[in-house]
């Protein structure tokens, strides 16, 4: 399996380039570790800063400070949870998602200039093959949000341990 693994990562290679010369305009406001934020938020409206950090693999600091630049430039507001002000949920702003809308449309195009050249069976046959993909990748994480909610919370402090509120 690591054979056609390593096979296609090189045949996603054009693919990639593809969609990354869509965002290659010096006009745009963000950089890929931006862009992949807002991209995220835009699934995920109101995800909370723990939630992002987890997505992007990175640490909640570092995660802060990508915030911090996006909320800087308007594209995406932090709000604190109602319940919990410790937790703070972030959205896109209508900038942001007018920007996203852009990149996409730009996307479209640069992809639609790519099928053109394929025969029209190679492309069915890519959508498949795509869709299968994602369809994986979905249950690959579904799997492992499953696995993280079955991991036990540690217990509150109890007041009886000397950790609790006085």
């Amino acid at each position: 399996m690591s054979d056609l693994a390593v096979a296609v990562e090189a045949a996603v290679g054009p693919l990639l380039d593809v969609l990354d010369s869509a965002r290659d305009d010096p006009r745009l406001p963000v950089s890929a570790t931006q862009f992949r934020v807002l991209t995220i938020l835009a699934r995920r409206p109101g995800l909370n800063l723990g939630g992002l950090a987890e997505a992007l693999d990175v640490v909640p600091s570092s995660a802060s400070r990508l915030c911090d630049r996006l909320a800087a430039t308007g594209l995406i507001t932090r709000a604190p949870d109602r319940h919990d002000r410790r937790e703070v949920h972030l959205t896109l702003t209508s900038t942001a998602v007018t920007l996203l809308e852009d990149l996409r449309q730009r996307r479209v195009v640069a992809i639609s200039a790519v099928l053109t050249k394929m025969p029209a069976g190679s492309r069915r046959a890519l959508l498949r093959s795509l869709t299968a993909f994602a369809l994986a990748s979905e249950g690959m994480m579904a799997e492992a949000a499953k696995a993280v909610e079955a991991i036990p919370q540690d217990p509150a402090p109890s007041s009886a341990d000397g950790l609790g509120a006085a």
